[in-house]
């Protein structure tokens, strides 16, 4: 067997030979070609036809060379005979590698064992691949070269392939459900002089001709809020955000969610639309409401509540009105630790999570009843002093969507970043948005869906990194 480095220097003679002949190996252009799939779909033999893509895998047979192409949309089979093409270009054709990218004219037709294929009439080369393809990247020890080298993993792996498709279908879904809606998509900075909307550590950075220190957006709450004041009723977002935090199957430090607010609208209406939007995305991709995700079958036609307030009363002794440190000696009573005498919203949302997750061994869950403490923007319930109207969804154990009837009150808003600010150092109290509220913000209910958990849920994928087509990864 050849070493890798063989393999390269005989695509650089191939190339050599290639220039020699007079061809340009990478300055060529193929317009008005049609995608493999749509040759396969109006299928008829005889006709002729015009594709580009890659070369797969090559079969010489003495005067005849069959080979496979691939491009975005699939693959087709080509057959080269020396009669057809002449002489020169059979003998160009034969020092062609697998992962040259080729543009093709030729006609269509089958083989004796019924194999669509295209009879090549002529050809362009219009790529030259000087690395070899893997040839067993399935089985490569390494699974962050998949990541690392993402650009390979979609050349050969079509499972990869299938559910960034799929990524796409989702997102279009939701896009297309909130603009039936009348829900207006817009852009919001990604810079913030404040961090804020969600809690998180941000990225820092610095503008130099500013002379300020700018964030990162964690969220983008705050700006989407301010909109409403100003009169836009109905807004989306489909958003990049980031968070200075841990890299696990379930984080990355760079994420995409969806953030949709709704004036005259709740928490209740938020679950109604929330129910919608991940419905209708799984009939787009999967066309059903029922699937597998890893070892737990998800049925998508029953949506079940569960109360956290309940929950931490049941299983830790917390009432709402426990001072944070009882919080703290009544968790590590069960074992679990807790540095120091606070506990953080990320600690908690880990501990909720075990907690519902064999509750949603097949429905979702949305968990409802959540403490004011940890929803600095949320409205309080007028029934249940220190409980928020807010929920957190899950979905296969994982928290899919957040979402809360949306605090409009400048001055219990106030309230609340003060006292976050004493219990945080770093927290800072955004008075321009307090300012925007005191205008008067209609009542309105605001939601988040993480997209690329929902991706992992309906691509049936089992870490996020296989649903983010560049992720981070530690040099």
């Amino acid at each position: 067997m050849q070493d890798k480095n063989e393999l390269i220097e005989q695509r650089y003679i191939n190339l050599d030979k290639l220039k020699e002949a007079g061809i340009d190996p990478f300055g060529e252009g193929f317009s008005d070609i049609q995608s493999i799939a749509s040759v396969k779909e109006a299928f008829k033999e005889g006709e002729k036809c015009r594709v580009a893509g890659r070369i797969m895998s090559k079969r010489e047979h003495g005067k005849t060379v069959f080979s496979d192409l691939k491009d975005f949309s699939g693959r087709i089979q080509l057959y080269a005979g020396k009669d057809v093409l002449g002489e020169e270009n059979f003998k160009m054709l034969r020092i062609l590698d697998i992962g040259d990218i080729i543009g093709v004219d030729g006609e269509l037709f089958k083989t004796r064992t019924g194999e669509d294929t295209i009879k090549i009439t002529g050809f362009k080369v219009l790529s030259k691949s000087l690395h070899p393809l893997p040839e067993k990247w399935h089985g490569l020890t390494d699974v962050e070269a998949r990541y690392r080298q993402r650009y390979v993993d979609l050349i050969v792996n079509d499972t990869a392939r299938d559910i960034f498709r799929k990524r796409v279908d989702i997102i279009n879904s939701i896009r297309s459900e909130l603009n039936k809606k009348g829900f207006l998509e817009v852009e919001t900075p990604m810079m913030h002089p404040i961090p804020g909307g969600a809690a998180g550590k941000p990225f820092k950075t610095h503008h130099e001709t500013l002379d300020m220190d700018l964030y990162l957006r964690i969220a983008p709450e705050i700006y989407l809020k301010k909109l409403l004041v100003g009169g836009f009723e109905k807004v989306y977002e489909i958003n990049r955000s980031f968070r200075n935090e841990g890299i696990s199957t379930r984080h990355n430090p760079e994420f995409t969610m969806m953030e949709v607010y709704q004036a005259y609208s709740d928490s209740e209406g938020m679950m109604k639309l929330t129910e919608e939007l991940i419905r209708k995305a799984a009939k787009a991709v999967l066309g059903t409401e029922k699937f597998k995700y890893q070892d737990r079958e998800v049925d998508l036609t029953t949506w079940k509540r569960v109360s956290f307030a309940e929950l931490m009363e049941e299983n830790f002794g917390i009432k709402i009105d426990d001072p944070m440190e009882d919080w703290v000696k009544k968790i590590k009573k069960k074992g679990i630790e807790i540095e120091g005498s606070e506990i953080s919203k990320t600690q908690l949302i880990n501990i909720v999570g075990e907690l519902v997750e064999p509750k949603t061994e097949t429905h979702p869950v949305f968990v409802i009843d959540m403490f004011k403490e940890l929803s600095p923007l949320a409205k309080e319930k007028k029934d249940a002093p220190g409980i928020v109207d807010r929920f957190e969804l899950y979905i296969g154990g994982m928290e899919i969507a957040n979402a809360y009837s949306e605090l409009n009150d400048p001055i219990d808003q106030r309230k609340r970043f003060e006292e976050q600010a004493k219990a945080d150092p770093e927290a800072m109290i955004d008075e321009d948005f307090i300012q925007a509220l005191e205008y008067g913000m209609p009542p309105a209910g605001g939601l988040g869906i993480g997209v690329d958990r929902l991706t992992m849920i309906l691509t049936n994928s089992a870490s996020i990194r296989e649903v983010i087509l560049f992720p981070q990864l530690r040099s």
